[in-house]
């Protein structure tokens, strides 16, 4: 299966705590963390959510 890498860009200080809860349940705690996750549209759905905190790495 494919994978995607997600990297946190923004502190989710001050943010909704669905967001936060969004952020914990992708795997990152902290800014410039890096991690790997499955391709699918759950993921895809997450990182829509919080697409202002979090970026795509290629």
């Amino acid at each position: 299966m494919a994978t995607i890498k997600i990297k946190q860009i923004k502190s989710k200080i001050g943010y909704p705590i669905d967001q936060k809860r969004t952020l914990q349940a992708l795997g990152l705690h902290r800014i410039s963390q890096v991690v790997e996750v499955e391709d699918c549209p759950s993921v895809r759905g997450m990182i829509r959510k919080v697409h202002h905190l979090v970026t795509v790495v290629e």
